[in-house]
């Protein structure tokens, strides 16, 4: 079999054979698409692992502001749930206070429901208030009282006001008052709301940064295969046969970039969960997961997009434009 050396584009030189001694043309263009390809493969594998590491740290400070968000509402739901709420007894009836407690824990906004009677209630006055009025008073003037905490969906003003409804509604014989502390309630609230918008505003423009990041770096990654695009698009070689590897390429860089963030993402949640016990308290693990499963989807989608949109825009320019 005769051979000449040929000059690629990239300007190298490489024996393609010129009679393929009775080989069909289409197995000529394979040969000559092959050798090219290795030529080229070279050339492309630095640039695949810049751009696997670039995604990845992208990704990495991404998935950094996702659990910070996740960790602040998480938060603000535990402040929530910590705020106590006491429905204040008029009756000493143990069985009708029996049923209240019942009715209370049988609602879907209740939980811990507790009696609390005179000395309970005075160990907890003195606690919450550093002090012992014992020395001054000789009786105890607090009431009995039933004590709940309501889910965090039911901690704003007005459902607090149904639920104090609801109860002296249904005993209000027994019960004085449902007592909370109103302007913790809705401070928390409004500042639950202004930390919320921030944060979403701030993982908004994260998002699109993080976006053109990935996509720019992708890029980048496929100018060194310009010119080997350009090459198979010249020997005959399809839209379809070209883009397709250059995408299965692309899915798995993704998934090695999404792998190294989520890897790194949970060394770093392990290090501040080891400094801060009580992150462990509040952690959600469905969310995490969540988080984690955003990120791989994010990583390998806009890597797929932009390679495609790369090979397209070569295969669409001119040789000269090439340089």
């Amino acid at each position: 079999m005769n051979g000449c050396k040929c000059k690629c584009l990239t300007g190298k030189s490489l024996h393609l054979p010129i009679s393929s001694g009775g080989k069909e043309p289409h197995e000529e263009k394979n040969i000559i698409m092959a050798v090219v390809g290795k030529s080229s493969l070279k050339r492309s594998k630095p640039n695949y692992i810049y751009s696997i590491v670039g995604v990845a740290l992208v990704l990495l400070i991404l998935g950094i502001m996702g659990w910070f968000f996740l960790n602040i509402s998480s938060v603000g739901n535990a402040f929530k749930e910590d705020i106590r709420l006491s429905a204040y007894l008029r009756t000493l009836n143990k069985d009708t206070i029996g049923q209240i407690q019942q009715f209370i824990a049988s609602k879907p906004y209740a939980k811990d429901v507790v009696y609390v009677d005179k000395n309970n209630a005075k160990i907890i006055w003195n606690k919450e208030n550093n002090e012992d009025w014992a020395k001054i008073l000789d009786v105890n003037p607090l009431p009995e009282s039933i004590d709940f905490y309501a889910k965090a969906n039911y901690v704003n003003k007005d459902s607090l006001t149904k639920i104090s409804q609801e109860l002296m509604a249904a005993y209000g014989n027994q019960i004085t008052e449902l007592q909370y502390p109103q302007s913790l309630v809705t401070n928390l609230n409004e500042r639950a709301s202004k930390i919320g918008l921030i944060f979403l505003v701030v993982a908004i423009i994260l998002c699109v940064i993080v976006i053109f990041s990935i996509d720019n770096t992708i890029r980048l990654a496929m100018f060194s295969n310009r010119f080997l695009i350009k090459t198979m698009q010249m020997v005959g070689a399809t839209r379809g046969f070209i883009s397709k590897p250059m995408n299965i390429q692309a899915v798995i860089n993704g998934l090695i970039s999404s792998l190294i963030a989520i890897a790194l993402l949970f060394t770093l949640i392990g290090w501040a969960e080891n400094q801060f016990p009580q992150l462990k308290a509040i952690r959600d693990i469905k969310l995490t997961l969540i988080l984690f499963g955003g990120m791989i989807v994010l990583g390998v989608g806009i890597s797929v997009y932009s390679t495609h949109r790369s090979v397209l825009k070569y295969l669409k320019m001119k040789l000269d434009e090439l340089y």
